[in-house]
């Protein structure tokens, strides 16, 4: 076992080193790429404009929903909070706890919209900030939502997040102010795989993968919530407002008729002093987040070197990318003019440039991380697939991250003749190898979408279902099975109405038919990320920064090995 020890070792100290060679020559070699050309030609000037318009339409209302978001649960809510409680708001919490920069924030539009009423960013907020120089997921209750309360997409949120850390082996600090589960939705909340439990569960896995979890008690942890500290491998309570049990004194009031105070039940003194669930004491919350970053800063990770300034500037501007957004597929500009003003020096690197054109790949940087760089520029062909396929297989054996530009076509209705039928079947055949390659793919995959989502073709270009990374979305992208624009040509959608009269067989001939209608409104970016089938809207012109510090997340986890333990740390 010492010599397998021992060679292990010497096994993981050549990777680093290989590693870090690597990227040195891979930040050379991406500033000889050659140069694309960005410019939008005067025959496309119109779509542009068209564009443009569209995108300010979608960008106005991402901004009227980040004004309601940052209300949380409203004014009375806030003030009850913050006056009678005594507590800071959640985005206090974050400033104290992560280094003064900027963090990603996932999913903030979460919750909105749902069958029960709206639930502000899922009652929680989630993402990925630096603490003492060290990428760390957190999951912050946001009490002034519901109470704290979680309900299915808040479970579905915290989830999300746990994955991430997961995948990207990064430590995970918890800011536990939550009552538990909202008891009337139970049925989605507690029983299946994906529910409740599994929260607690990926908190076994983790520690059990020696990924550091980190929890803070800065309000009320009942119920369910109670799990999240006492699970986390060290706990900091903060005194007064911090409190810890199964069920709070009105119900052992009404189990027992005994009065006790939530203090005397589960509060700080009690937790640090007697019952040993917790593991630091802190007189208030400032002390209490210094407290969790002097432990982050013991967990012996080697902070990722940031060289902020050796990397080229795109040649284009970014703001252009309001009119590059596309409104639908049909209006789509060719995807090198994005590529030109997301990649670093608009330099870029294709492969099979003359084959399979209507799937764009190749190698560039952003801010300074080499990535393989998949984009659609039209239907993914029986052509474009193949090479799609080979292309991330080099990438997957080259340890490349890959970033894959989604804008996919629904399927085309059923074929009209044989030629045509074998044509299809021809292309299937094609995604599926390209399907295979992506799914069996293990480097790191990000994904962004920049108009479409549709159909089979997502699949190839590693949508949700396909274990992403991070996967974002353009305020102006759709996301369902056939692209609403041409659902009207589908004969299964014709036939589930039928026109009674001249008027709604009217309607029928202009795609104005109920199912088209309701198939729009639920392709939307902003009723997608409500539901949480992406880790958040993002605008275009962040999109490089955003991709940037994604690199910069997934890089972290070279420097640490991480195995399975033999069983998970368990406090006493």
């Amino acid at each position: 076992m010492a010599a397998w020890a021992r060679q292990k070792h010497l096994l993981q100290a050549t990777y680093v080193k290989f590693s870090s060679m690597a990227a040195a020559g891979q930040k050379r070699g991406a500033k000889c790429y050659p140069v694309i050309s960005g410019e939008i030609p005067p025959v496309f000037r119109h779509v542009y404009e068209a564009n443009t318009r569209n995108s300010q339409i979608c960008g106005q209302r991402y901004v009227e929903l980040l004004e309601q978001i940052k209300l949380g649960g409203g004014e009375n809510a806030i003030m009850r909070h913050t006056q009678r409680n005594k507590k800071l708001l959640v985005r206090e919490r974050l400033r104290m706890l992560l280094d003064n920069e900027s963090f990603l924030e996932l999913s903030p539009m979460a919750g909105l919209g749902l069958t029960y009423g709206d639930v502000p960013s899922a009652g929680c907020l989630t993402g990925v900030g630096k603490i003492c120089g060290v990428w760390c997921v957190f999951i912050a209750n946001d009490a002034t939502v519901k109470g704290g309360t979680a309900y299915p997409i808040s479970v579905k949120k915290q989830l999300r997040a746990q994955e991430i850390a997961i995948q990207n082996r990064l430590p995970t600090v918890y800011l536990v102010d939550s009552g538990g589960a909202f008891l009337p939705l139970q049925a989605e909340l507690f029983p299946d795989k994906q529910h409740g439990g599994r929260t607690f569960y990926n908190e076994a896995i983790m520690s059990a993968m020696r990924i550091p979890q980190v929890a803070v008690v800065c309000g009320s942890c009942t119920a369910g919530g109670a799990y999240i500290p006492t699970m986390a491998e060290e706990t900091v309570i903060v005194d007064k407002i911090g409190t810890i049990f199964l069920a709070g004194p009105p119900l052992v009031k009404a189990a027992t008729g005994e009065d006790v105070s939530a203090e005397n039940l589960g509060g700080a003194k009690l937790h640090s002093s007697v019952s040993g669930c917790v593991d630091h004491f802190g007189s208030t919350e400032a002390e209490a987040y210094t407290c969790a970053r002097n432990i982050i800063s013991s967990l012996n990770f080697d902070p990722v070197a940031e060289d902020s300034s050796d990397y080229e500037n795109p040649l284009y501007d970014t703001n252009e990318f309001t009119g590059l957004a596309p409104r639908d597929y049909r209006s789509t500009l060719n995807i090198k003019l994005i590529l030109g003003r997301l990649l670093d020096g608009s330099r870029f690197l294709e492969f099979k440039a003359d084959y399979g054109t209507t799937l764009v790949a190749g190698f560039a940087s952003v801010e300074g991380n080499l990535v393989g760089v998949v984009a659609n520029n039209g239907e993914l062909t029986h052509d474009a697939s193949l090479k799609g396929s080979h292309f991330v297989q080099l990438c997957n054996q080259r340890g490349i991250p890959l970033l894959f530009l989604q804008n996919t076509a629904s399927q085309e209705s059923v074929p009209t003749n044989v030629v045509k039928a074998e044509e299809q079947t021809n292309r299937l055949k094609a995604q599926a190898a390209m399907i295979a390659a992506v799914a069996c793919a293990s480097v790191p995959k990000i994904t962004l979408v920049i108009g479409g989502c549709h159909g089979g073709e997502s699949f190839a270009m590693c949508g949700r279902s396909f274990d992403p990374n991070f996967l974002f979305l353009w305020p102006n992208a759709r996301v369902s099975l056939v692209d609403p624009h041409r659902a009207s040509e589908y004969p299964q959608w014709r036939e589930q109405y039928h026109a009674r009269d001249a008027e709604e067989k009217t309607r029928l001939e202009k795609g104005s038919c109920p199912s088209v209608f309701r198939l729009k409104k639920e392709s939307t970016a902003f009723y997608s990320t409500a539901r949480l089938w992406d880790d958040g809207i993002i605008l275009p012109q962040d999109s490089r920064n955003v991709i940037g510090k994604c690199l910069r997340i997934i890089k972290q986890q070279k420097y640490k090995d991480f195995t399975y333990q033999t069983s998970p740390v368990f406090r006493m």
